[in-house]
């Protein structure tokens, strides 16, 4: 069994949430997974413009501190998406970061987007996959000496949940991996919903879906699977085809996580915040309400435990009335098929175990 460390988010005079992050990390076993010279990836999400729900830079600076005690040379990085938005290319994502307070002055490290200047600076790495031989990484990431993820923990639209797999997995991708990814998923329209405002055209990168007879078509061969259309519509009319691609894309994910961790034997460490757990991925310019009041935070070594942990938490939870939750609002009832009914969000974590990825086996240390 893996052990994740856990604290909820009671703090008091004798020592504040930062001091907290510091001494689960140190529990975690940080000194001996990081060493003095490393070259060291602190893998966040910068949030998109408009959201809120990003880890705090404070909380990253803490990070970069406790690495600087050690000796090592942490540096924040994140990846080009495939949607259009403020972090399509590096140039606009770094302008986003830093106005999301993601500053050297801030977090006291540089910021280095991991894939270049347009998403296409990769890496070829060879894997032992169900699925997957080969996968594109950022080559930022696989140049680095040892790994640290920060992830906010939270419901997401197309994987049920994300966490350190998918920050891992989908974050640590080229563009070129992400496509590898989302490749077999593509939403459908609702021709008796769609009101042909033309507003989904021109959120799509990559020019798939066009005003035909008044009406949204998606052509499915250049359709990348981002999701972006269905947040997008106003009227609701386009929603993903849930069928075996959604359990294929979460498949791809986690042996993508596997690439990005190649390499890294025992460099690599977890740490997830399950606070403003919200209904939808950072990637919006928007952030929902929190579907379940702050939890704490969870640090560990196993990627696979520490989601598994996280997603138990959340789930054994009260969920809140009037947010964007459906169902499960008891404690022990699933919050994330709550937001996206359909989602088996259970194989990331399956799959990851499948492929030695880590344990769904855990045992929760009380910090």
């Amino acid at each position: 069994m893996s052990k994740v460390f856990f604290c909820d988010m009671r703090t008091g005079h004798k020592e504040n949430l930062f001091d907290k992050i510091a001494r689960l990390l140190t529990l975690a076993g940080l000194p001996h997974t990081v060493a003095e010279g490393d070259l060291t990836a602190v893998k966040i999400h910068f949030g998109e413009k408009g959201n809120h729900t990003y880890i705090r830079p404070v909380f990253a600076r803490r990070v970069v501190e406790e690495l600087k005690k050690i000796g090592a040379m942490p540096f924040l990085t994140d990846s080009s998406t495939l949607y259009p938005g403020q972090r399509k290319e590096a140039v606009s994502a770094l302008i986003c970061a830093i106005e999301n307070g993601f500053d050297y002055s801030c977090v006291n490290a540089p910021l280095i987007i991991s894939d270049g200047l347009r998403g296409v600076t990769e890496t070829e790495v060879t894997i032992e996959g169900k699925l997957l031989k080969k996968t594109y990484i950022g080559t930022e990431i696989v140049e680095a000496d040892a790994i640290v993820a920060i992830t906010h923990f939270k419901c997401h639209e197309l994987t049920g949940f994300g966490g350190a797999i998918k920050n891992i997995g989908m974050g640590c991708a080229s563009r070129k991996g992400k496509l590898v990814q989302h490749s077999t998923v593509a939403p459908v329209v609702s021709q008796k919903g769609c009101t042909g405002c033309g507003i989904c055209p021109k959120s799509c990168a990559h020019d798939a879906i066009v005003i035909s007879g008044g009406k949204a078509c998606i052509d499915p061969k250049k359709c990348a699977g981002c999701s972006r259309c269905i947040t997008v519509c106003p009227v609701k009319a386009i929603n993903i085809q849930w069928n075996e691609a959604a359990d294929l894309v979460m498949r791809k994910m986690a042996e993508y996580a596997l690439g990005a961790l190649t390499g890294k034997g025992g460099k690599a460490i977890y740490i997830n915040f399950i606070t403003q757990v919200s209904p939808a991925c950072d990637c919006y310019g928007h952030s929902d309400a929190p579907i379940v009041n702050d939890i704490g935070i969870c640090v560990s070594t196993d990627p696979v435990a520490i989601d598994q942990a996280c997603a138990d938490l959340v789930n054994g939870a009260r969920g809140n009335e009037g947010s964007a939750l459906q169902s499960g609002h008891e404690p022990g009832g699933d919050k994330f098929r709550g937001c996206w009914p359909e989602i088996p969000w259970e194989v990331q974590l399956e799959h990851g175990e499948k492929i030695g990825l880590g344990s769904r086996s855990y045992e929760l240390v009380k910090v």
